[in-house]
């Protein structure tokens, strides 16, 4: 009879040692205050990081042939951790992200004096996958504003919302977290705050500085906003901040009645920003400073964007290309 295989799913942890998982718990919660008052970041990375991490306390308690506890974890145990990831079928990016976090927990676990040196030191990351990410042309990315019903009552809103995130390439956690304050209206600039805390200027068009206003006028006006969300620019009718799950449905729902049949998301906007800007000679340095990337290698996905869109309009267009 086959064995049944275990897959790493850290919902719940169990183990017959009860030594193991008090260590692990322990060492998670301190890491989970490390990555919030230390490092300062965002809930979601926070959130990231501490399942990166329960993933590997499941691995140690319940699939690891030899259990081991924050205090002794060795190079061996985190390579056939990444071992079993591989077995369970989770992509290259996936497993590089999960290693990530591990990274942050040895750190975690060095500045806190619970081991000596790094076990992490001679692990590579595995190659990443270059996808290329699904981008919008501008018709289409004006075919998804277009179909925002504006007799709605929020469909001034959810315009504002959308032309903001065309204009400044903004990811949907910093759209719904804008304030009203960070908008300079006369130097059309945005102050952002992006993952991990970290600010950024950028411009901002007036089509949507004018709807901003309009939103503002015609709906933000008339909501009796909840304590700690008056600076908060998109609301909600109950007066408080928008979920992203709530822009993801808005985007998703226009998205169909424009008749656009890629696979897209809000995040699509801001690869469309990107790639809109390379296309037109924007320089990367530029455009990697308005994503907030903190890598350049991040932004340089877009240059092979560009390529791409230049070989598909030669092929378009070249008189000995057309069939």
């Amino acid at each position: 009879m086959k064995s049944e295989s275990k897959h790493i799913t850290p919902a719940k942890v169990q183990s017959n040692n009860p030594v193991i998982i008090a260590g692990w718990g322990t060492a998670i919660r301190g890491f989970r205050s490390w990555l919030e008052l230390e490092r300062g970041l965002s809930a979601n990375s926070v959130e990231a990081y501490v399942r990166d991490v329960t993933r590997l306390q499941f691995f140690a308690a319940n699939i690891a042939e030899e259990p081991f506890t924050p205090a002794n974890i060795q190079a061996k145990h985190v390579e056939r951790f990444l071992g079993q990831l591989f077995d369970e079928g989770l992509s290259r990016n996936s497993q590089s992200r999960i290693l990530s976090g591990v990274r942050n927990f040895s750190r975690y676990l060095q500045v806190e004096k619970m081991i000596s040196g790094d076990p992490l030191e001679l692990i590579d990351a595995p190659r990443p996958e270059r996808k290329l990410p699904d981008v919008l042309s501008i018709e289409e990315v004006g075919l998804i504003i277009d179909a925002i019903d504006l007799n709605r009552k929020e469909g001034i809103r959810n315009r504002a919302i959308l032309e903001t995130m065309y204009s400044c390439g903004l990811r949907v956690s910093e759209v719904v977290t804008l304030r009203i304050s960070m908008i300079d209206e006369v130097e059309g600039m945005v102050r952002v705050l992006g993952k991990g805390n970290k600010e950024r200027l950028i411009p901002i068009g007036q089509t949507a500085l004018d709807t901003i206003a309009r939103y503002i006028e015609e709906y933000r006006n008339f909501l009796e906003i909840e304590t700690g969300y008056e600076d908060t620019l998109f609301l909600g009718r109950r007066g408080r901040e928008l979920t992203r799950q709530m822009v993801f449905t808005m985007f998703r729902r226009n998205a169909m009645e424009a008749g656009i049949r890629k696979s897209v998301s809000p995040h699509t906007f801001r690869h469309s920003f990107a790639t809109h800007l390379m296309e037109s000679g924007a320089d990367i340095r530029l455009v990697q400073e308005m994503l907030g990337h903190a890598s350049i290698t991040t932004t340089e996905v877009y240059t092979h964007i560009d390529q791409r869109y230049l070989r598909d309009q030669i092929m378009r267009f070249h008189p000995r290309q057309q069939s």
